[in-house]
């Protein structure tokens, strides 16, 4: 039952969701919650700096207008450090249901100049599509290189079709 002082909203909405990390060595490399094999250099960050889940989880927040991951895991609190960033999507995924929200489909451009991920789309794709709760069609993942002008970061841009529960 919709009240009248409760707007119904619309029945989909889209997200965009940036992240990007520098690399260094002796860091581990970890996208869409997969650590990277052969990976030379690792994400800097706070948390996991798994720039997948990140971006997914910045785009289901900008969907609904509920800012973005470091409004709720700040770099500045320790309670944060080391965290595995399945934990952050999985927060974010309980408000965008809260809202009676629910991912459609995802689609993802991740930057990487090495090491080739081509290999590892069907997994990428396949572990993100779980976290989300949607089948692995609704998860798109391409990836390119920043052509030598970024070796040593990592950006992924992430978009999100929500659409409101029905029920």
């Amino acid at each position: 039952m919709v009240f009248a002082s409760e707007p119904a909203g619309p029945v989909l909405r889209v997200g965009y969701g940036e992240d990007a990390h520098r690399l260094a060595a002796g860091h581990p490399l970890i996208l869409g919650g997969i650590p990277i094999p052969g990976a030379a250099l690792g994400t800097v960050a706070h948390s996991d700096g798994d720039a997948v889940l990140h971006a997914v989880a910045d785009a289901l927040l900008s969907g609904l207008a509920l800012g973005d991951i470091g409004d709720y895991f700040p770099d500045t609190d320790p309670l944060w450090a080391g965290l595995d960033s399945r934990a952050i999507l999985g927060r974010v995924l309980e408000l965008v249901r809260e809202r009676g929200y629910a991912p459609v489909n995802i689609a993802l451009v991740v930057t990487l100049d090495k090491p080739k991920l081509g290999p590892l789309r069907a997994q990428i794709a396949c572990n993100v599509a779980a976290l989300l709760g949607l089948p692995e069609s609704e998860v798109g993942v391409s990836f390119k290189t920043s052509e030598g002008l970024a070796p040593a970061h990592v950006q992924t841009r992430a978009t999100a079709l929500l659409s409101r529960i029905q029920g």
